[in-house]
């Protein structure tokens, strides 16, 4: 087995997931979400497992996401492209089987903590932030979009906060986290420690499951030290970005010289222009959407990205050559039709973007 993961269950009933690739900050590999998937299988009608702990190994957080670099690969042969495909058509299986699993899982929401790691834990029932939380959705870094089910979750944050996180891959911290819904519980690193090894020394066979382990993180959680940075500001997102055009959204922040406007604007054009409207579309269409249903539409997004050369570029101005100057096909809002957005919801086994 895999030493990328790992996996134990003790005689008292916890079970623990160790996202276990440190240098690469956890990064998701096909074969760590195959066997996570296994394991919540196996675990879902195992007697001798009461609740589930999920966290990463390291100093620097829980899960960067998933392996970037590797997908990357997938413009190189058909080979490449159809395992490219197959880790997006199982992490999003992973994903879901976490929000179905039908007993309680720990999220250790501790550091970095981003696009697929935001997706492996998201359907957690108790998602735990920390003062070393590093939160975001950054596909639209490299020209990709927000996916693991965002079309779904962040239509749960107030307003019209979501879009602005997935449209500017904006990273947040504990309050914030709290604030739009993306976890439950803030305690401080030392006291979520402290959890977990009560978790692992107490005999789930002997109690009520729920209820000792709200009595456990009830003893353990805490305010976040600093209010939420994004709250002040939920007026003006929604303000600026309750329309359904990028141009609109755009011209909205234009119109008004505030720093929010301002940095909002340059946060927006900084991002590939077909990734803006690709992704705005996907988050109004999730907003009617069932979760599976947001699932679905995100593997159709992914394996289309997958043949399309912004993708490609992004992930080589960011990741390979890290020059930060990405040469994308669009080079402006106005240069992406509503046709060529429409287009890219279809399946297509053979197209190319």
């Amino acid at each position: 087995m895999s030493d990328e993961v790992l996996f134990s269950v003790n005689q008292n009933g916890a079970a623990t997931i160790v996202l276990n690739r440190p240098k690469a900050l956890n990064s998701l590999s096909y074969e760590m979400v195959r066997l996570i998937g296994e394991k919540l299988r196996e675990w879902k009608t195992d007697h001798s497992v009461s609740v589930v702990v999920m966290k990463g190994a390291g100093p620097k957080g829980l899960c960067a996401g998933g392996d970037i670099k590797a997908l990357y690969e997938a413009r190189s042969s058909t080979s490449a492209l159809q395992d490219a495909e197959r880790f997006f058509e199982k992490e999003y299986e992973v994903d879901m089987a976490v929000y179905q699993f039908p007993k309680p899982v720990i999220a250790c929401l501790d550091g970095i903590v981003m696009g697929g790691g935001v997706g492996l834990t998201y359907g957690a029932s108790h998602r735990i932030v920390t003062e070393r939380t590093k939160w975001a959705m950054p596909e639209m870094n490299i020209g990709f979009f927000p996916d693991v089910g965002a079309a779904c979750f962040l239509n749960k944050a107030p307003g019209h906060l979501g879009r602005y996180l997935g449209l500017t891959a904006s990273v947040i911290h504990a309050a914030d986290v709290l604030y739009m819904n993306g976890a439950d519980i803030y305690m401080e690193s030392g006291a979520l420690e402290r959890l977990i090894q009560k978790v692992e020394h107490t005999d789930w066979n002997l109690v009520n499951v729920e209820e000792r382990l709200d009595q456990m993180i009830g003893e353990c959680k805490a305010e976040p030290p600093q209010e939420s940075k994004l709250a002040p500001y939920q007026k003006a997102i929604d303000h600026h970005f309750r329309y359904d055009t990028l141009e609109e959204i755009l011209q909205s922040l234009e119109s008004e010289g505030s720093d929010f406007s301002v940095n909002a604007k340059k946060l927006l054009l900084s991002k590939s222009p077909f990734s803006l409207k690709i992704t705005l579309k996907q988050l109004i269409d999730g907003k009617h959407k069932t979760l599976e249903e947001c699932f679905a539409t995100d593997l159709v997004l992914a394996k289309n990205f997958l043949k399309h050369n912004d993708f490609f570029e992004g992930v080589r101005s960011v990741l390979i050559d890290r020059d930060q100057s990405p040469n994308y096909k669009y080079q402006h809002v106005s240069d992406v039709t509503d046709e060529a957005v429409n287009q890219f919801f279809q399946p297509s086994e053979s197209a190319q973007f």
